[in-house]
């Protein structure tokens, strides 16, 4: 049986298609998710930010993908965020490809890291998406346009009418999505070589925490 071949979208063509709509602000739900005070570290954690900030003003313009990864996000997800979960409600995954048929055409789409329910490599209801590890340059020109496609996969996996959350990472840009229904926001760019752009960040992560314990979580 042949593999059924993923097409390659722009974020325009994915609007047309699925009848989606871009904000031109905001929305509710990312004006609620941004909305966050700059976290307060102890000493050890004050030595930590301080030698990642260093480290995203000297590199973020040149690591490429798996340097990005390792040597940025991975340690400040894992000294400062922590998704974890003690009930084992939800689990991270890496490098997975999700597919789905929605509204009658294939999607197919590999997300870089995601936070979903799943058992074993099966994923189950996805909650949050990061994607697009790239450097700022020579990289791909629709990152959003991934990212809105994992989220229509997505929703046709959970159907349960639960908003989307994620973002996408070009280099040292961080941007911030909320979907719901047809409907995202997308939030300004955020600046991982500027200390309050980076506090900000960590705080966001660290509410969307919260909203998928309080809010998403069945």
């Amino acid at each position: 049986m042949a593999k059924k071949k993923a097409r390659i979208w722009s974020e325009a063509e994915l609007i047309l298609t699925f009848g989606l709509q871009r904000a031109e602000d905001s929305t509710k739900l990312l004006d609620e998710w941004l909305s966050v005070s700059v976290p307060q570290f102890n000493i050890f954690e004050e030595e930590l930010f301080t030698d990642l900030l260093r480290l995203a003003k000297k590199k973020a313009d040149f690591w490429n993908e798996e340097s990005l990864k390792m040597n940025f996000i991975a340690p400040l997800l894992q000294l400062f965020i922590k998704f974890n979960d003690e009930k084992l409600r939800y689990e991270s995954f890496f490098d997975e490809t999700i597919s789905a048929t929605v509204e009658g055409i294939y999607l197919q789409t590999e997300c870089d890291f995601m936070l979903a329910k799943g058992i074993g490599d099966i994923v189950q209801t996805p909650y949050f998406h990061f994607q697009e590890y790239k450097r700022s340059k020579k990289s791909p020109t629709e990152p959003m346009a991934q990212l809105i496609e994992a989220f229509l996969i997505a929703q046709e996996q959970n159907k349960n009418g639960k908003p989307l959350y994620g973002l996408t990472i070009t280099g040292r840009n961080w941007q911030f999505v909320v979907m719901d229904t047809k409907k995202y926001g997308i939030s300004r760019t955020f600046d991982t070589t500027q200390k309050d752009d980076l506090l900000r960040i960590i705080a966001i992560l660290r509410k969307f925490k919260v909203i998928l314990e309080t809010t998403l979580l069945d």
